[in-house]
């Protein structure tokens, strides 16, 4: 924030902008707003976003637990219920010793099978955990009753508050908004660190004052909590059960409604007289520019200038005669009669050694009908050209937004505006359909030599159709890339189309890949990534120190053999002797620290799948080559922002596929789309005999 020139909360508070939410991202959370929290503290009001729902369809039990972290012993756990008119009831659950710890899990039970319909309520992922370990070590209780139940379905407020409610608190901690309140702790100290310091001090001197602290303290959680759940409740105006208490709360605003609000100078235009709005409305800036200037006319001359060159775009410019093919592409016999001919005008852009122009062309194609086999062809050529727009048009198109990343709109703009083509948006759309279909041939050729050929590197990502997730598979060999896009992420797709394939697979650690049979090479970039980390997390480790040194020292000297010899496994082999002595080095170490033991079990899972490319040509010891064609759909999916369906997505995966082959085999793009080929390999093997 210091680099935007935000230096205090008060002045963060200013930047909050509310926006309507996309429906594409209906599916996914409320991000959190740092600025409205930052509102939130200068105004001294809840604010809350959307419409925070607290559903409790029964009794509330608000429950607290207190532990001690380092023996990991639950101690005390506190219960307050609240129904009706009755009085507030507490519990305190205390363990002497850790043999206790089953007995209060035990009453904990009995108290919620006496409760009809019980509804845990807790605060924060704490209680949370207590109940999943509670369960694994004592014992769950029976299916289909009331505890169990309650346990499966336990309700966390913080999850309900967070990103959607803004206390005007520096954290979400329980006892920063039950302050805000009105709540206070009986011991004004009263923390979690207290807690543990009391524990400690009565179990060195059996002291019942300490004792009766802890118990006030977790009771004072479990009634804060309790009002916090009730003011939760007026958010929606809904009885949640909890009794008819007033609550203490400040004023609580809907952050959806600032916009009304907001002092600006571009504020809309609001009055007590309804003839002034009219008259507001009328001065609006596209209101003068289509009615009033056009019936003074002002516009007549641009009006005009307009339909001239549109009558003008009729007369044909160019004549261009498209050849057919000397045999019948059916049979290759040459026996043939002539057709009609037959044409088509079109806009259509001409390249040139240093410039573009838009021309009207004339494409005139003649028409053959084979005698043997009774098949029409030199037709197929023509209907290569749409009914208005060119093939160089659509190859243009096609380049500036998949393999530019342009978005459609900007190109169309683009285009209107230098080349005065008055494409539509529709057109854009059928563009992309009427070019993916034509290659998805293409596409399925790509796929069918990356399979067939003897190294593939793998790799996945995230995808989003219309706020939904998705995955796009990516297929790589070094000269062509494929993209396969899936509704999950379950690698049965993938294992499917790699069922015949008998090369190396390059990947990362991903288990959908373990099961396809073939040599594997696990990405061992990844692998010194995740190595660094857990070195970086765990400063004082000297074992995973050891481990990342003695692997550095064995990867370094053969990086530096690829370097001087390449990937060739007649120079690599020699290095094999070294990849024996650091296993070796790993079995006959006795590790105690749990990320030692954890790298080591790593390393020996992978045993045979990190040091593959030591035995094989050509096989690099990274999954860099996948990755860089991850990237490149990326950049296509931050342009697309969730916008396109399915089928979009697949159209634009296929051109997307074309677009990396040829920047893998270093072929223009935009000159395979103008030359018509529909093989990229074949268009690699013409260019390169052309210019030899």
């Amino acid at each position: 924030m210091n680099g935007r020139g935000i230096f205090t909360v008060n002045q963060l508070s200013y930047t909050f902008r509310p926006r309507r939410r996309a429906k594409r991202l209906a599916a996914k959370p409320e991000k959190y707003h740092h600025s409205l929290k930052a509102l939130a503290l200068r105004e001294q009001k809840i604010h809350f976003i959307g419409n925070p729902q607290l559903r409790i369809d029964g009794t509330p039990v608000f429950f607290d637990v207190e532990s001690l972290p380092d023996r990991d012993f639950y101690y005390l756990v506190g219960i307050h219920l609240e129904k009706g008119n009755e009085c507030p009831k507490d519990h305190s659950l205390w363990a002497d010793s850790l043999s206790d710890e089953r007995r209060i899990w035990s009453d904990f039970l009995a108290i919620l099978s006496t409760i009809e319909n019980p509804v845990l309520i807790h605060y924060g992922s704490f209680e949370t955990k207590f109940l999943k370990k509670m369960c694994d070590r004592y014992g769950s209780p029976p299916e289909g009753t009331a505890a169990a139940e309650a346990i499966a379905s336990s309700l966390n407020l913080l999850s309900l508050i967070f990103a959607k409610v803004y206390f005007p608190s520096y954290s979400n901690g329980l006892k920063e908004n039950a302050r805000f309140l009105g709540f206070e702790w009986t011991d004004t100290m009263a923390g979690g660190l207290q807690s543990i310091a009391w524990r400690h001090l009565w179990e060195e001197s059996n002291d019942s004052t300490f004792q009766e602290k802890l118990i006030a303290y977790n009771t004072d959680d479990c009634a804060a909590l309790s009002l916090i759940a009730r003011t939760l409740s007026q958010l929606t105006n809904r009885d949640v059960g909890v009794g008819d208490t007033p609550v203490l709360t400040a004023a609580m605003i809907d952050a959806d409604a600032l916009e009304e609000n907001q002092t600006s100078k571009w504020r809309p235009f609001k009055g007590p007289i309804s003839d002034l709005e009219k008259i507001n409305l009328a001065a609006r800036w596209d209101y003068q520019r289509d009615r009033v200037f056009v019936r003074s006319g002002t516009a007549n001359r641009r009006v005009t200038r307009q339909s001239k060159r549109r009558q003008h775009a009729h007369r044909a410019q160019k004549v261009v005669v498209l050849n057919a093919p000397r045999a019948c592409p059916r049979c290759q016999k040459k026996w043939r009669k002539k057709g009609r001919p037959q044409s088509r005008t079109v806009q259509d852009l001409v390249f040139g050694k240093d410039s573009i122009k838009r021309r009207i062309i004339r494409y005139v194609a003649q028409t053959y009908c084979c005698r043997s086999c009774r098949y029409e062809y030199g037709v197929n050529e023509l209907r290569l050209h749409g009914r208005n727009w060119g093939w160089n048009i659509l190859a243009y198109f096609i380049y500036h937004v998949v393999a530019l990343r342009i978005p459609q709109l900007t190109v169309q703009h683009s285009l209107n505006r230098l080349f005065g083509c008055y494409l539509v948006r529709s057109s854009l759309n059928q563009f992309k359909i009427r070019a993916s279909g034509i290659y998805l041939d293409t596409k399925a050729k790509i796929l069918d030599r990356i399979i067939s050929g003897s190294l593939i590197h793998a790799d996945e990502t995230r995808a989003n159709i219309k706020g939904q997730s998705a995955y796009v598979w990516v297929l790589t060999s070094l000269t062509e890339v494929v993209y396969i896009l899936t509704e999950s992420r379950e690698g049965e797709i993938v294992q499917q189309l790699l069922k015949s394939f008998k090369g190396v697979l390059v990947s990362d650690f991903y288990a959908a890949y373990e099961s396809i049979e073939c040599p594997q090479q696990k990405c061992l970039i990844h692998l010194m990534r995740d190595l660094n980390d857990e070195m970086l997390n765990n400063p004082f480790d000297q074992e995973a120190k050891l481990i990342g040194v003695r692997f550095a020292a064995l990867l370094r000297p053969i990086v530096e053999t690829i370097d001087l010899r390449g990937l060739k496994a007649h120079f690599l082999r020699k290095h094999l002797r070294e990849v024996e002595r650091f296993y070796g080095f790993l079995d006959g170490s006795e590790l105690n620290s749990d990320v030692a033991s954890k790298l080591k079990q790593r390393f020996n899972k992978n045993r045979d799948k990190l040091f593959t490319f030591l035995r094989y040509d050509g096989v690099p010891w990274n999954n860099n080559n996948a990755e860089h064609a991850v990237k490149a759909f990326a950049g296509l999916r931050d342009v697309i922002a969730g916008s396109s369906t399915k089928k979009g997505i697949d159209e634009y995966l296929t051109l997307l596929s074309i677009s990396e082959t040829c920047k893998y085999r270093g072929i223009d793009f935009l000159d395979f789309l103008r030359s018509g080929e529909r093989d990229v390999a074949t268009f690699a093997l013409n260019r390169r005999g052309s210019k030899c």
